[in-house]
């Protein structure tokens, strides 16, 4: 019993360390989990010097045609966990496996994480140079009808039918790429949204770019997501500093709002607008508007759509064929 005794506690104290725990979302891409992980892992060592670091990963949606999970998902698990971040892990939990590190955990973290993309024929980003139709799904079901909002719901890994940005209900379902844009009818083509947040999201050909935003609007209105929260719930945010609610904001002009998605979700700096061709880009910009973007019940202009529309025209115009977005972190 003694002997026992003494494994169960050596097995505890190997277990003592730093948990890092990462829910990869409907809405996140590989990019944006590798990153923020990554961002993990630094903040980890900083604070827990040399402490072993288990890393935890969960899924949501990110399916494939055939059930599996869907490409972003198995390269986060099989090409990025256990590939050099492995190194600076104990211990990596995935819904496909739970490996140990056979070395020693490493604890030099570089500075900056260096993202290559596997040359296997796999499509990264936006095209924006045929402004053809990017949709997440590569072989969507024969659809000719929409889900109904409970398989949405399941898809995207919902108890409830709640909207994915701020927790509300009821909700509307919503196309990431629109049907007018030659959007399919799976399910892995919708998202759940607030009617508020249905009339902000973006009409384009691009469903990557959709996800980023829906990434976007979560970060920046997190805080309405406890509005409706109970009275305990909201006393333990508010000890541990947890903004409820959003600030009230004064409304911006159109392109005001324009300007402020372009730097928040594309990374435009002021240098861009200041040194950009305008005539140019406008001529560019509305191609890009009336070939690969859509209206929503008749809405004529949405800030983000016209955001997106400015990145890929000053993207065709510089000629760079790289990623629509950049992390939102």
């Amino acid at each position: 019993m003694a002997k026992k005794t003494r494994q169960q506690t050596r097995k505890r104290k190997e277990k003592k360390g730093v948990a890092i725990y990462h829910d990869m979302k409907v809405y996140e891409n590989f990019e944006r989990c590798a990153l923020r992980i990554f961002e993990c892992l630094k903040q980890a060592e900083n604070r827990s010097p040399g402490a072993p670091r288990f890393l935890y990963i969960d899924i949501q949606g990110h399916r494939n045609e055939a059930g599996g999970f869907d490409h972003d998902a198995y390269e986060l698990i099989a090409d990025f966990a256990l590939g050099s971040p492995g190194d600076y892990l104990t211990e990596i939990h995935t819904p496909l496996y739970h490996i140990r590190n056979p070395g020693r955990q490493r604890n030099d973290i570089p500075d900056v994480l260096q993202i290559n993309h596997p040359d296997d024929g796999s499509k990264y980003g936006y095209d924006a140079g045929s402004l053809g139709i990017q949709p997440r799904e590569k072989n969507p079901a024969d659809r000719k009808t929409p889900p109904t909002v409970r398989a949405i719901a399941d898809y995207l890994g919902l108890e409830d039918a709640a909207c994915l940005v701020c927790w509300r209900k009821p909700v509307e379902r919503a196309h990431v790429v629109p049907s007018a844009l030659g959007g399919s009818m799976d399910v892995r083509n919708f998202a759940l949204l607030c009617p508020e947040h249905h009339a902000e999201a973006p009409d384009v050909a691009d469903a990557e770019s959709f996800w980023a935003w829906i990434d976007y609007a979560e970060l920046r209105d997190s805080p309405d997501k406890w509005v409706d929260a109970a009275d305990e719930v909201k006393d333990f945010l508010q000890k541990h500093n947890v903004q409820i609610g959003k600030k009230h904001r004064e409304p911006l002009s159109f392109f005001s709002a324009v300007k402020h998605e372009l730097k928040s979700l594309y990374g435009w700096e002021d240098s861009d607008l200041a040194t950009a061709d305008w005539m140019e880009l406008m001529d560019e910009f509305h191609r890009v508007l009336d070939t690969a973007t859509g209206r929503h019940f008749s809405i004529e202009k949405k800030a983000s759509t016209y955001a997106w529309a400015y990145d890929i025209a000053m993207r065709r115009i510089r000629g760079d064929g790289g990623p629509v977005v950049r992390d939102a972190l």
